[in-house]
């Protein structure tokens, strides 16, 4: 489907990346490890280092109980993509990988919209030489289409053993019928589902994956960066006064995070609170509405490291995510575990990390109801010290959870499922 300008530049990697593909090492002989190839394009690469942080943290921690390999299928759009929308500029970058984790990169061609119903397939043929060669015991694809769907595909025709993972939107905000078809087809194909919530979990569940063989995992946290500490000197650091009042928003800057609702909750607020500020860490194409709505009230940081991150949600008076759609949020957790309270959406598993002693939920969309939630939050006295230790889940905890899955679904073997459907 893709153009022959696309196609090139596809085949130009192909055999760079083919002589990176690894060969799993023995020890004397042979494998004393389990074999784990995690496919997802939701990887912190070249032109991406804040996505997928959430797997990039389970991959690097599952490495203490198997032998793992990373492979990030990644569409490459015609040169004249980017004009229709910048989304579909190329994240190729064959060299990149973050600290702690082998990664290859997986290209394979598509044409805006146009070959979405047929990317899975295409992505299946990209992707069986890498399987092929690294033959893992146990493929674990994170996010469902196309990706996962090509793990199942690619993965069944070699004989191996595929679980799924869903993260939020690609199984909450599925875009059309076709893609609908192909998620649940996925769903009922894969010898496990993993997903980040339970409320993905029952989602997955009524789309076509098996309940006897579904699972939620919580995303966990790394309480050596967030966790409570000196608010006063944080807040010296970052030069916020002790008058001010700050609400924090890290994220994406998009309208489906719910940033316009908390514009117009936050402009609301400022009426009444002369000292209150909004810090917004992140980048995105609503920056401009931002700045221009609210001009020297709002205080923009760009990306930030981990580290500053926690140093304002220390700092900050509270945290919100008014998003619309979200599976485990790990801002959430984040913000909890360095003790800020959270105002946030009761959308995805939001409701499963928080409780009234640290957080205020409201439905989305619904600036009325965002309003009252903050004013309240600002009002009340929380016991930040209490809050920081109400989330104390880490990533090992989720490798942990991970890898038994992965030895479960080993021991079954492919399709071993089929009698039980």
């Amino acid at each position: 489907m893709a153009t022959s300008a696309a196609v090139r530049q596809v085949d130009q990697y192909k055999s760079l990346l083919l002589e990176r593909a690894w060969a799993f090492p023995a020890r004397n002989g042979y494998c004393v490890m389990s074999r784990v190839v995690v496919v997802t394009p939701l990887f912190p690469l070249s032109g991406q280092p804040y996505s997928g942080r959430s797997i990039y943290e389970t991959t690097r921690a599952l490495q203490r109980y198997a032998d793992v390999r990373v492979l990030c299928p990644i569409a490459v759009y015609p040169f004249w993509s980017t004009l229709l929308d910048r989304r579909f500029r190329s994240r190729l970058d064959p060299t990149c990988a973050p600290p702690g984790q082998e990664v290859t990169s997986v290209p394979y061609p598509a044409v805006p919209l146009v070959s979405r119903p047929f990317n899975g397939e295409v992505c299946a043929r990209r992707l069986y030489p890498y399987l092929e060669n690294l033959h893992p015991d146990v493929v674990l694809s994170y996010w469902l289409y196309p990706e996962g769907f090509a793990a199942c595909k690619a993965g069944h025709a070699l004989g191996l053993p595929v679980i799924v993972g869903a993260r939020g939107s690609d199984i909450r905000l599925i875009p059309g019928p076709v893609t609908r078809r192909r998620v649940s087809q996925t769903l009922r194909e894969a010898d496990y589902t993993l997903t980040v919530s339970d409320e993905l979990c029952s989602r997955a569940i009524r789309l076509g994956a098996r309940p006897a063989r579904s699972k939620s995992i919580l995303n966990g946290c790394d309480h050596d960066i967030f966790r409570p500490s000196d608010r006063r000197a944080a807040r010296e650091a970052l030069g916020i006064t002790a008058a001010d009042r700050v609400v924090l928003y890290v994220g994406r800057f998009a309208r489906s995070k719910g940033l316009m609702e908390l514009v117009a909750a936050f402009s609301a607020l400022a009426k009444d609170i002369p000292d209150l500020k909004l810090v917004c860490v992140g980048s995105g194409l609503l920056q401009s509405v931002l700045e221009t709505q609210l001009k020297d009230r709002v205080r923009i940081t760009g990306n930030q490291s981990l580290l500053e991150v926690a140093r304002w949600m220390v700092a900050a008076d509270l945290f919100c995510l008014p998003s619309y759609s979200e599976g485990c949020p790990n801002v959430v957790i984040e913000a909890i575990s360095c003790g800020c309270p959270v105002v946030a959406t009761d959308v995805g598993g939001i409701p499963e990390l928080v409780n009234p002693d640290c957080a205020i939920l409201v439905p989305p969309k619904d600036v009325d109801r965002l309003t009252d939630a903050l004013r309240s939050n600002l009002s009340r006295s929380w016991d930040r010290d209490a809050i920081g230790t109400m989330f104390r889940r880490t990533w090992d905890q989720v490798a942990r959870e991970t890898y038994e899955v992965c030895e479960r679904v080993r021991e079954s073997g492919p399709r071993a499922h089929s009698a039980e459907s």
